[in-house]
């Protein structure tokens, strides 16, 4: 046996070779993993935005709406003196 052969039919330098191979692919691995773990926090980051802008758009509405409310509440009390007014004037007449 050669001290070039490890096995038989496979020589040293085919199994340096495919072990260059396994430990890019580990590398790879490696990156695709650490890529991942960025989207996925990434992804969190953005849901966290997205509930927050959420939140704050029910909130605008929720004001929107009771503002609102307020303005027709005034305009109707302002109609009804106006109401008033007029049926006043009308008496005087």
């Amino acid at each position: 046996m050669s001290t070039s052969t490890i096995s038989p039919g496979i020589t040293s330098e085919e199994f340096q070779a495919l072990e260059q191979k396994v430990l890019r692919a580990i590398e790879i691995v490696k990156r695709e993993r650490e890529a991942r773990a960025e989207a996925e926090a990434e992804v969190a980051s953005l849901r966290a935005q997205l509930e927050a802008q959420s939140v704050s758009q029910a909130e605008a509405l929720s004001t929107a709406q009771s503002q609102l409310s307020t303005l027709n509440q005034e305009r109707d009390a302002v109609r009804q003196r106006v109401e008033k007014m007029l049926q006043q004037m009308d008496e005087l007449l």
